[in-house]
């Protein structure tokens, strides 16, 4: 049985990596972020969801079933992160621990980006390492409930 269970939830637009914009993204697909995330929770022995989703309100009911199921979320909600009070009350409804996860360095980019209604209620943030940074956050996720568990 799986030490943890990890539910990793990417917002709109993010179907379409290695598609759009891959000077921002970079060439690399969806199924081949979560195939290497798959690669690191079999080697963490962790237990791993992936859902995708260009629709807030599917993005909210996700989370909102996700409480008492999963033991951490990994969120990319692209650009929800900066207009979603529904998603980050979501969030901080279900008291779950999550890592916000930005592939670009959102504050090299347009002034709407700079704000994020989620970073105030997550674990961590984890910005611009691209697709690199999904790996960071399940490693880093796995420490975190592992200090938990021993407290």
């Amino acid at each position: 049985m799986a030490k943890y269970s990890i539910l990793v939830v990417n917002g709109p637009n993010l179907n379409m990596l290695g598609v759009r914009e891959p000077e921002i993204y970079g060439h690399e697909t969806l199924k081949d972020l979560e195939k290497m995330l798959q690669n690191v929770a079999d080697e963490l022995d962790v237990k791993i969801e992936f859902y995708q989703s260009n629709h807030e309100g599917d993005i909210v009911d996700t989370i909102q079933k996700s409480y008492k199921k999963v033991d951490f979320i990994l969120l990319n909600a692209g650009a929800y992160t900066h207009t979603s009070v529904a998603i980050r009350d979501a969030l901080a409804g279900i008291d779950m621990p999550f890592y916000e996860i930005h592939i670009s360095n959102v504050h090299k980019r347009e002034e709407f980006r700079h704000h994020s209604f989620l970073s105030d209620v997550a674990v961590g943030v984890i910005v611009g390492f691209g697709l690199d940074g999904y790996e960071f956050a399940l490693r880093g996720a796995v420490r975190y409930l592992d200090r938990k568990h021993q407290e």
